[in-house]
């Protein structure tokens, strides 16, 4: 339907249209495949959009070219000739052939856009840029499609934000940032026990702990799967592990284990995840309270071996509500916590 619209607007109008369009998408997406790092298939459709918009510039200067050429043809056709005096022609009796007149020449007639070859080179590129996508589908991802591990989604950050100021109160506390590189794992899925599943999205942001007037840093990151969603989570407050248990025992959490991950003391918890549910004016949906979500699994490990205080919360959950083993949870601390670039207390 687009292609008919523009195929309607007169020529003048629809080739620097092209051009323009042409140009500003094929330099966009070259800048995303060179400085972005996002691969060569956006590269190469980068270049078919140059190479399209080149080739409507050419359509355009041959068309400038045969406005031009009949105006000049016709100048030369109107000016006047130079009088030259022409002599009597000497009295005869015999009559005067005629002058021979020499045959008009006939200029080639100035070739015109072909629309077939038009159509064909939209049909071109078309296939051109879905036989990318389908190769780029087929070819293995950094060596893991043998292994069946997949690559992580990139950690969406917050990089224009300043810190908040309790992050500047707390210099050992980490940021989203640190902690989504230390959880977007490339063995992450094997660890959850779906190890060919692709994580679909990731996230690190630097957030304050509610009911604390800002005052208490606690950066987040979340990574998703199409089964599980993990969560890490720091908090930088006074609150130890030790003080913990005994809230969940005056909770009576039945699901409460205490244990031990890499040398500090650890718990095991569960709770329902909130479900809050928006009506956007789309009328798919009603407004209502805050509901029950699914059930999470969350551990808390100290922040060092002492329990000074402050903690790390690994948490995951599935909208189908199941759950993995304690034992993945345990995994997942061991093999994420020591990777965490900086903020970690000494432990003894």
């Amino acid at each position: 339907m687009l292609g008919f619209l523009v195929r309607l607007l007169p020529f003048w109008v629809r080739e620097p249209l092209i051009i323009l369009v042409g140009t500003v998408f094929g330099v966009r997406i070259l800048y995303m495949a060179l400085v972005d790092g996002e691969g060569w298939v956006p590269a190469v459709i980068g270049a078919v959009f140059l190479l399209g918009a080149a080739l409507r510039v050419r359509v355009v200067v041959h068309a400038l070219r045969a406005r031009r050429r009949p105006a000049s043809e016709a100048d030369e056709v109107t000016e006047p000739a130079p009088s030259v005096p022409v002599a009597p022609a000497p009295a005869s009796s015999a009559p005067v052939a005629p002058a021979p007149v020499a045959p008009a020449v006939r200029r080639p007639a100035e070739k015109k856009p072909n629309a077939f070859a038009q159509a064909f080179f939209a049909i071109g590129l078309f296939a051109v840029i879905g036989g990318a996508l389908w190769i780029e589908g087929k070819l293995p991802e950094d060596g893991t499609a043998a292994t069946g591990a997949s690559r992580p989604a990139a950690c969406r950050l917050d990089e224009d934000e300043k810190l908040p100021a309790a992050y500047r109160s707390a210099p050992e506390a980490v940021t989203g940032a640190d902690l989504c590189r230390a959880l977007n794992r490339p063995e992450l899925p094997e660890l959850l026990g779906t190890p060919t599943e692709r994580s679909v999205y990731a996230s690190g942001t630097d957030n304050t702990a509610p009911l604390t007037d800002r005052k208490v840093a606690q950066p987040e990151a979340r990574v998703e799967f199409e089964t599980y969603t993990v969560e890490l989570s720091a908090t930088y407050n006074k609150l130890t592990v030790a003080q913990y248990v005994k809230l969940t025992r005056y909770a009576d959490d039945r699901d409460a284990r205490n244990l031990t991950v890499l040398g500090r003391p650890a718990l095991l918890t569960s709770d329902h995840m909130m479900k809050i549910q928006f009506d956007l004016g789309s009328g798919e949906g009603a407004s209502g309270p805050v509901e029950q979500g699914p059930l999470a699994r969350t551990l808390t490990v100290a922040l060092d071996g002492k329990d000074r205080g402050g903690s790390y919360d690994l948490t995951v959950w599935s909208e189908s509500g199941l759950l993995p083993e304690d034992s993945v949870l345990v995994d997942i601390a061991e093999a994420v916590l020591p990777e965490i670039a900086r903020g970690t207390r000494d432990q003894d």
